[in-house]
């Protein structure tokens, strides 16, 4: 081929652009962009194109057995060697000569010209690959003006050692192929076109001894400096770059897996399960990819898909015993089903075929000492003996897992992709343990509060290693109890409930007259007294049972007539259809004043609820503590904090926190006052806080739904409190001690009121509460005595106390 057929100018010839593009500085790669040079101590003579490939003539003489054999194995080698070479003209980087292979992988005519090399690249890889070749040619580019024209020749120059990673998408394949390549300078000759230039004079090179010089060449930051400065349109290049490559696709994909794998994030989260599905699917030509996670007797099982989900399905171990899955986990052996048509084994076996697939790729995961067996081997219908020998265990020891590569043709898998798979076991195993244990972890902690989470992960890590359960609990804590609650709730509830029962019945009694009006009978006047005496009932009251009871008559001595009903006129139907449409909704009842009310009652603890939840921030900076809250006719919450959940926690973060917590309750109040003016109802919502300041034990019990509950008798006291002080009664007014708009606090010891005493005096400084302190007694509860309480006002925003400016304060008993 002769070099002037080809020979264009390019962008990457910089010797014409570099005065307005810095290649050097073009986007970075996301590979590894690194050079590999293969170099002669001794420069080499310059040789030309007709020296690197010869043709026949040069090559053979007539009678020169020995000349003919060389060129046929030159031919040879040309047409059919795996390797990618070209020779390239440095000055137009057009290609002079490429080999069968690389003109097959990047679509070149088999003859001819070549073209040129930067169009053809820019065709068929990315900018950031492109720029990588660009930095390859850059760098030694470099070396050869270090070399030549400052004398620094470095032998441990290793920055030319490595190749160049690509992605390049050639037309024989429809997926992206990977190629290292590597470049040779040893022919290129460099002359200077300007006598006076000296790039590398700002690193002061000519004043280093060669180790010096060999330190600052090892840096990168450098060399990349030097590959910045190195102004090419100065240098005039002669010769040829020798270019090689090589088509590792396999290997760069298992380390893309590999990489995938070792992450942190579980492989079985959706979109992690699609990348490496689709990695997968590369690698090894398949449709589809199939994990099935052992978990204690049940196997997990995920399909991979384009989707968005992936979909796990749970089956029980017992129903894959006799499957090629097990199988393959019994072997510990990479294991190829042939034909799945021909031998399904289990009712999943046969599902499978169902869904399209044929063969099956199955890779054992196991964590065991133990490493593969000597052999892969492939499994066919005619396995099905040694199958059916297999031993009645239910799963190997150490068993986590399969990997299933899918296929809807037969007979897809050979040796190497079992070679492959074998590769990816190590990381795969790790990778699935891995999961599983997340999952583990994620069932512990459920809805776990962030400050006690790192018990909970703790105890989830030891169970995923196979450790006994141990009790996950919190000693010595202080508990900080306090209640928001609805007063009258229940009132208007059956206020609701007897206006809704009151409307259905008189829509009931509406069919029925309609009915008796049109056609007179006895069971009909008997039904029609029936439905006006359960009216008179209502309007006088409702019992506990009402709003069960009442609903069932209508469903079980009216509703059932109204097909007879619906043959006596067009009132009648005209009645039952009102009667219908009223209870058209899920309740299949009249529910408008019940849904008034659940909504108002909703509204109420939305408001209190969120309010807490941002006084929470502040508190939790105070000291990370448990903190949990129940809405139900209001809200209650349960404070939990002590030095076995924050190491940090002392007196004054005790202090800080109860403090705060009385702010909260105070804000809370604030809230309620808004919202209640903005409606008219009859509920009021009273606030309580209860003090005890011993330490109590907290436990968490797998058993019950409860996240904690408390240990001993003594710390069991503290809970009957909290489930009775809310209906607790003066001792002398007989009086509930909670009212409405206050902040009520009981207590036990003087002690305790002696510091709260302190805090409610800040509350009065800051305007939070009326400077009017109401104490008393508590009516003994039920196994409980000696409690006292103390309460005042809770002032609306914007509204100070008295005597805040001064924080005097009157106490009355």
């Amino acid at each position: 081929m002769n070099p002037s057929e080809s020979v264009t100018n390019m962008p990457l010839n910089e010797h014409q652009t570099a005065t307005t593009q810095n290649i050097g500085t073009s986007v970075q790669s996301p590979d590894r962009s690194t050079i590999k040079l293969d170099y002669q101590p001794a420069p080499l003579p310059l040789v030309t194109e007709a020296a690197i490939i010869p043709t026949p003539a040069a090559e053979t003489q007539a009678g020169e057995p020995q000349a003919t054999d060389t060129h046929a194995w030159l031919s040879y080698f040309q047409q059919c060697s795996r390797l990618l070479i070209a020779t390239i003209a440095p000055k137009s980087m057009t290609l002079q000569y490429a080999n069968a292979y690389f003109r097959r992988l990047l679509g070149l005519p088999a003859a001819g010209a070549a073209g040129e090399l930067e169009h053809i690249l820019q065709q068929l890889m990315g900018v950031a690959d492109n720029g990588a070749i660009q930095r390859l040619y850059r760098r030694h580019l470099l070396y050869r003006v270090l070399q030549q024209f400052y004398q620094i020749d470095l032998q441990s120059y290793r920055l030319l050692d490595e190749p160049v990673m690509i992605a390049l998408q050639s037309p024989l394949h429809s997926e992206p192929r990977y190629i290292e390549f590597w470049l040779r300078s040893e022919q290129l000759q460099l002359t200077r076109l300007d006598v006076q230039l000296d790039e590398p004079a700002a690193l002061k090179l000519k004043q280093m001894t060669l180790p010096q010089m060999e330190a600052a060449l090892a840096d990168p930051m450098q060399v990349e400096r030097l590959e910045q400065q190195l102004e090419l349109q100065h240098y005039q290049p002669e010769g040829c770059l020798l270019l090689e490559g090589l088509d590792v696709t396999e290997r760069e994909i298992i380390r893309r897996i590999t990489q995938l794998l070792v992450d942190h994030d579980s492989i079985l989260r959706t979109h992690k399960f699609r990348e490496l599905n689709q990695q997968m699917r590369s690698l090894f030509r398949t449709q589809n990819t199939l994990l099935l996670s052992i978990e204690t007797d049940q196997i997990r099982l995920f399909m991979g898909s384009l989707s968005d989900e992936a979909h796990p399905t749970l089956y029980p171990l017992e129903a894959l015993q006799e499957s090629h899955f097990m199988h393959a986990l019994r072997s510990n052996q990479v294991s190829v089903v042939a034909d799945l048509a021909q031998d399904p084994r289990t009712d999943g076996g046969r599902q499978l075929v169902k869904m399209g697939v044929r063969s099956l790729l199955l890779i054992p995961l196991l964590a065991l000492n133990g490493g593969l067996g000597d052999r892969t081997e492939a499994v066919d219908a005619s396995s099905s003996d040694s199958l059916q020998a297999a031993p009645p265990v239910l799963k190997p020891p150490g068993a986590v897992g399969v990997v299933a590569l899918l296929s809807d043709q037969p007979y897809t898998f050979d040796a190497l992709d079992c070679r492959h798979a074998e590769q990816l076991i190590l990381a795969f195993t790790q990778a699935l343990t891995t999961a599983q244990r997340q999952l583990v972890q994620q069932r512990l902690i459920t809805n776990i509060h962030p400050s006690v989470e790192w018990r909970f992960l703790q105890e989830a890590e030891r169970r995923s290693m196979g450790l006994p359960p141990e009790p996950i609990a919190f000693l010595n804590v202080y508990p900080l109890y306090g209640i928001s609650d609805i007063r009258g709730s229940s009132h208007e509830r059956n206020l609701a409930i007897q206006a809704d029962l009151l409307e259905q019945f008189h829509l009931a009694l509406a069919v029925v007259d309609s009915a008796c009006n049109a056609t007179t009978t006895a069971l009909g006047e008997q039904l029609r007294l029936d439905l006006l005496e359960h009216i008179r009932q209502l309007q006088e009251g409702i019992t506990v049972d009402a709003e069960v009871s009442r609903l069932r008559y209508l469903r079980e001595h009216l509703e059932i007539y109204f097909d007879y009903f619906a043959q006596c006129g067009e009132a009648a139907i005209a009645a039952i259809n009102t009667y219908r449409n009223a209870c058209a909704n899920a309740h299949e009842c009249i529910y408008q004043a019940r849904a008034r009310y659940d909504a108002m009652v909703h509204n109420i603890n939305t408001l209190l609820r969120e309010t807490w939840e941002r006084w929470q921030e502040t508190m939790q900076r105070i000291t990370p503590h448990y903190c949990d809250i129940e809405a139900t006719d209001g809200i209650d919450h349960m404070i939990y904090a002590g030095a076995s959940i924050d190491p940090k926690f002392g007196s004054f973060q005790l202090r800080s926190l109860r403090y705060e917590q009385l702010r909260a309750v105070c804000a809370c109040a604030r809230t309620a006052f808004q919202l209640l003016e903005k409606h008219s109802t009859h509920m009021q919502i009273t606030h309580l806080v209860l003090v005890q300041d011993a330490t109590i034990d907290i436990f968490h019990d797998e058993t019950t739904e409860r996240m904690f509950d408390v240990r001993g008798s003594r710390d069991t006291r503290y809970e009957i409190v909290k489930k009775r002080i809310d209906k607790a009664i003066d001792d002398k007014t007989n009086t509930r001690i909670t009212q409405p708009g206050m902040l009520t606090l009981v207590f036990c010891t003087e002690q305790e009121w002696t510091e709260y005493q302190q805090y409610f005096r800040y509350l009065m400084r800051e305007g939070w509460i009326d400077d009017q302190i109401e104490r008393g007694t508590v009516q003994p509860l039920q196994g409980v005595t000696g409690l006292k309480y103390a309460r005042a006002r809770i002032l609306p925003e914007g509204r100070d106390a008295t005597n805040q400016a001064s924080g005097n304060y009157s106490s009355t008993t």
